[in-house]
């Protein structure tokens, strides 16, 4: 197939090009960089050093022989190129991977969160919008987030998508009805990704579009089979407080000796997936596409649940780091439970990659190599849900004042 992988120069675009190339497609990548001119701002860099998008796909074709193709378009700006674009490769499937992806970048500043929708939302709509006008017709695969169900207990499995629900008729009989699961977004970010579910339901119906939505957790760990090829092919590591996940984030702490920063008092319990299966999963997903005029396809993309404070105390016994507990600068509940379904990916053949401790070993193993590129001041999380919290966050951004645990 001919594959276009939308913001494919990102954390899982990029092992998501390889491993699509690898198994014989042709690539695309379709970025803008603005991952790159995020760091700019934050002042702050992948712990792992990236080579340029060009020198990237060029060792690829070095070390298989197959070409990824780079194109520079801004999805949420350039409509009339975007448009172009797909008017003249006519793709077959099309990852949708351009968006914002960080919440607390989300919610830095008013600037932030205006970005954060603007990107987001526009780029969704105008490549929806372009697929139409054009009159293609290919399979799109977005990832999206765990984070649209929210983190709330409700003491049931968070389905795939859609809740039956019973609803009375005038007759006083009841019908049974599929509706997304209702919303929840925990910030400006979780937000767009709600906003882009009802994108998608409208243009499956009304246009007959092929649409897969992945609701996709955290993702950890570095490597993939194809990133492993040469290390220039390595791929992006974010450790700081506004890009880096939590698990990636509590190895890099423990590889500098700096505490593994617990937020509250460690009760979120989160969903996550390995990178590998990341990619993994957009292939799947890609082979299994729904007929026109089907309903959005909505998978659950994660392989296991844990609480923040447990994924802290698992890394603190494996390497001798400290936990410290600090403020939390998000609005959320500081305890929850999450039951997931995922059995939609475990009939398709995946083999679910857990955290096991040889590769977090691994990881640790990256984060000590490049430890020498860590900016220590970039590692608390001070962007904060509310002014008030946010005066708590700034008060004691590392944690000085607080308990600290072997």
């Amino acid at each position: 197939m001919k594959i276009a992988v939308l913001g494919g120069d990102g954390f899982v675009g990029w092992p998501t090009a390889l491993h699509l190339s690898a198994k014989g497609h042709d690539v695309h990548i379709i970025d803008n960089l603005s991952r790159r001119w995020i760091d700019t701002e934050l002042g702050v860099q992948s712990l792992t050093p990236m080579d340029s998008i060009q020198e990237r796909t060029r060792i690829w074709h070095a070390e298989t022989g197959r070409r990824i193709h780079f194109h520079l378009i801004d999805l949420a700006r350039d409509y009339d190129v975007l448009k172009g674009w797909l008017a003249e490769h006519r793709p077959d499937a099309i990852v949708h991977f351009a968006e914002q992806r960080a919440a607390p970048y989300s919610m830095k500043t008013d600037r932030h969160k205006n970005y954060t929708v603007n990107n987001n939302v526009n780029a969704t709509h105008n490549l929806l919008n372009a697929i139409v006008e054009i009159g293609i017709d290919p399979h799109l695969v977005h990832l999206g987030t765990m984070g649209v169900y929210g983190y709330s207990t409700i003491g049931a499995a968070i389905p795939e998508g859609y809740l039956p629900v019973g609803i009375e008729t005038m007759d006083g009989d009841t019908v049974t009805q599929d509706i997304l699961y209702p919303a929840n977004p925990g910030s400006i970010y979780h937000m767009t990704k709600c906003l882009d579910q009802l994108l998608f339901q409208f243009y499956a119906k009304n246009d007959g579009l092929r649409i897969t939505d992945l609701h996709q957790g955290i993702v950890w760990g570095t490597h993939t089979a194809e990133t492993k090829l040469h290390p220039q092919l390595i791929n992006r590591f974010d450790y700081d407080g506004d890009y880096g996940t939590v698990l990636n984030r509590f190895l890099i702490q423990a590889a500098i000796g700096h505490p593994l920063t617990v937020h509250g008092t460690g009760g979120q319990t989160r969903a996550f997936i390995h990178i590998q299966d990341s990619v993994r999963c957009i292939e799947l997903a890609l082979s299994d596409a729904p007929a026109k005029g089907d309903k959005v396809k909505i998978f659950n993309q994660m392989t296991e649940t844990h609480r923040v404070r447990d994924l802290a105390e698992m890394i603190a016994r494996m390497t001798g780091a400290k936990i410290a507990f600090l403020p939390n600068p998000r609005k959320e509940a500081a305890e929850n439970e999450l039951v997931v379904k995922n059995e939609q990916f475990l009939a398709l053949g995946l083999e679910p990659i857990t955290l096991a401790e040889g590769l977090l070993e691994e990881v640790v193993d990256v984060a000590k190599k490049f430890a020498y590129r860590v900016d220590r001041s970039r590692v608390p999380a001070v962007s904060a849900w509310t002014k008030d919290i946010a005066k708590t966050v700034e008060t004691d951004p590392e944690g000085k004042r607080l308990k600290s645990v072997s």
